[in-house]
């Protein structure tokens, strides 16, 4: 009898360890009525030193006072380890959060052009040479006093700030069958200092979409958590024109999309449970909403300070080169700013209609499950 109810125990604490781990991984019951802003436009903060890799900004939500900007900072990164930023996701009539994630590979976000290396499919801002990381001065803000393992890369961007994969006014890029593949890789979720990043942002007002319109007082920081006046870096301008949603923050609060729980190509991608190895990292961090600072306004002069190098290469680039890495990224104005469809105006895209309710199927009490992987 005590070896029965030992066997029950050990199998709860390891499908809790796996629930865990998965936490900042898989996108279920963060969904919303209403598209996020456009992407700030903003300087990369000085890299602090060695070791630090950087995780754009990204517009998370509140179920009581709607989008508010997670600013991009430098994080300690795992090593041999790469993020893969978050990303919202049109899909089911409604915009999904997709948690990014530590892996050996940069996995699909969406198409979007965080900047700064995030250019919307991989990452070109640096790279893994055994366990040193080295940095491409070309679109990262980095000092050689600080930093000596650097090289240059040229980088060719396309000036895109649209926040959302999908739908009207969307980035329209789907997942490759190589970044299918790099998701179902071992992976771990967000570090800690991330998640208490984004919970330090949630708490001042002046973050929130309502509050600053799309162009945050503080849209960088050098260090995870660290607000203090010399480590932020403000917004130069807002990604585009701003657009009050119709709606508060209540009404535009959705249910998850049953098709869109992992399985779909449509801006949401599959998630594998870690391996055990994997499982015993899971006091490193949980669930991420983090996700995605803007590149740099052409605004920038040719003479522009080493604090703002990785700006200035990267507004450079954006100028001389016409290209990009997106084909399929929606058309731009001369603002950057997604033009409008006739479907819906600015960034904040309502669906034409509410997703009908299904009734849920009734829930049976039964024995703990066994361990499965998904796709």
């Amino acid at each position: 009898m005590n070896r029965s109810i030992g066997r029950w125990v050990l199998l709860s604490i390891v499908v809790l360890s796996f629930s865990a781990a998965s936490f900042g991984q898989v996108a279920v019951g963060i969904s919303v009525r209403i598209g996020p802003p456009p992407l700030p436009v903003y300087a990369q903060p000085i890299c602090p030193g060695p070791g630090y890799m950087w995780t754009p900004g990204y517009w998370a939500w509140n179920d009581d006072d709607g989008y508010y900007w997670v600013p991009g900072t430098w994080v300690v990164a795992p090593v041999g380890m790469l993020w893969t930023p978050g990303y919202w996701g049109w899909g089911g009539g409604l915009y999904v959060w997709h948690a990014g994630y530590w892996g050996p590979h940069i996995g699909f976000y969406g198409g979007i052009n965080y900047g700064f290396g995030y250019t919307g499919v991989g990452f070109v801002g640096g790279e893994w040479r055994g366990r040193e990381f080295y940095y491409n001065r070309s679109v990262t803000n980095v000092s050689v006093t600080n930093v000596t393992n650097v090289y240059n890369r040229t980088v060719v961007v396309n000036e895109n700030h649209v926040a959302f994969n999908g739908g009207a006014g969307g980035v329209q890029a789907r997942a490759t069958a190589e970044q299918e593949r790099y998701a179902r890789e071992p992976h771990q979720a967000a570090l800690a200092s991330q998640i208490q990043h984004e919970r330090a942002a949630r708490q001042d007002r002046q973050n929130f979409a309502s509050e600053n319109h799309g162009r945050p007082a503080v849209a960088a920081t050098a260090r995870p958590g660290d607000f203090s006046r010399h480590s932020v870096v403000a917004a130069r301008s807002a990604g585009g024109e701003y657009h009050a949603p119709a709606m508060s923050a209540r009404e535009a609060r959705g249910s998850t999309p049953a098709g869109n729980r992992g399985g779909s190509n449509e801006g949401f991608r599959p998630f594998t449970p870690p391996n055990s190895s994997n499982s015993r990292n899971t006091n490193s961090g949980q669930r991420n909403s983090e996700n995605g600072f803007r590149g740099n306004a052409s605004e920038s002069r040719s003479n522009a300070s080493e604090s703002n190098r990785g700006s200035a290469f990267h507004e450079s680039n954006q100028r001389n080169n016409g290209g990009g890495f997106r084909n399929n990224a929606p058309e731009t104005n001369r603002g950057g700013a997604p033009r409008e469809s006739n479907q819906s105006r600015g960034n904040y895209s309502r669906p034409t209609a509410p997703p009908r309710a299904s009734n849920p199927a009734p829930h049976r009490q039964g024995p703990p499950p066994k361990e499965e992987r998904h796709r």
